[in-house]
């Protein structure tokens, strides 16, 4: 082959293969490993050595916490929201506790957490889950380690300051996650949640559409992101709620979903 062809064709696959990075890292995916919560409840199981959900020799920290719903029996779905709290977090608050279901927040920092200091302890009570969803929302994976240590850290202070309790969960925005943020997260003793199932709702106030969108992806261990912040979105949620439950499926928090695995600091999570 002529030199000039070889050169022509090298020039061709750099200009693919360089594609297909800046394709895979606009992701979000580019650099870390996921595990579903499934997974993460049978290796618990399995190392406590037994296989059927209840203790017994070797079981110790295996056992499911009294009360909590045995999601190798039940059909589970964990509810969770973004981006709160907002001006329609007590409307969406009043739906869940009419309906008795715990959900799972990732509650953002500047004009939420900071503007609504009465709503973050009202969402952490009735056995909801707060979680970190930054303090700006930047993409953590353009950040310097420092940066993404800032962004999570002010959450986690302000989320204890008013709870008493710090969030051992995140999400990154976007979904956005690598091996630099990972690192981050677990030094500051945080799991990532991703999810399975979303209706887009930051693109349309169509509760309807809202509705028709969660419902056809919903899946068993499935994790849904809604956010409550926009309009079409809390009108949505009782009809989710009915609909999903008809179906057989049973509301928990992500930290449910995983029990009897603990989240681990730094893994991402991933139906």
């Amino acid at each position: 082959m002529p030199e000039k062809s070889r050169k022509v064709r090298r020039t061709a696959l750099t200009a693919v293969l360089a594609a297909a990075a800046l394709a895979l890292s606009l992701t979000g995916c580019a650099t870390y490993d996921a595990q579903s919560p499934k997974s993460a409840r049978e290796a618990a199981y399995k190392a406590a050595g037994h296989e059927d959900g209840k203790a017994g020799a070797g079981s110790r920290g295996a056992a499911l916490p009294a009360g909590a719903v045995d999601c190798r029996k039940a059909k589970c779905i964990a509810l969770t929201f973004d981006a709160g709290p907002s001006e329609n977090t007590p409307a969406l608050l009043k739906v869940l506790a009419e309906k008795k279901v715990r959900v799972t927040f990732f509650l953002l920092g500047h004009n939420h957490v900071d503007k609504y200091p009465g709503l973050v302890r009202q969402m952490g009570q009735n056995g909801n889950v707060l979680g970190n969803h930054t303090w700006t929302h930047h993409r953590l994976t353009d950040l310097k380690p420092a940066q993404i240590r800032t962004e999570l850290e002010h959450v986690d202070t302000e989320v204890e300051r008013l709870t008493g309790k710090r969030p051992t969960l995140m999400r990154p925005p976007q979904g956005r996650t690598d091996k630099k943020v990972s690192k981050v997260c677990k030094e500051l003793g945080l799991a990532q949640v991703l999810w399975s199932d979303t209706a887009s709702d930051y693109a349309t106030t169509d509760s309807a559409l809202i509705h028709k969108r969660i419902l056809k992806d919903a899946s068993r261990d499935g994790i849904i992101l809604l956010h409550d912040l926009y309009k079409g979105t809390v009108p949505a949620v009782p009809g989710i709620i009915d609909a999903l439950r008809a179906q057989g499926y049973t509301f928990v928090t992500v930290p449910e979903l995983l029990a009897p695995a603990e989240p681990e600091p730094g893994k991402v999570y991933r139906p």
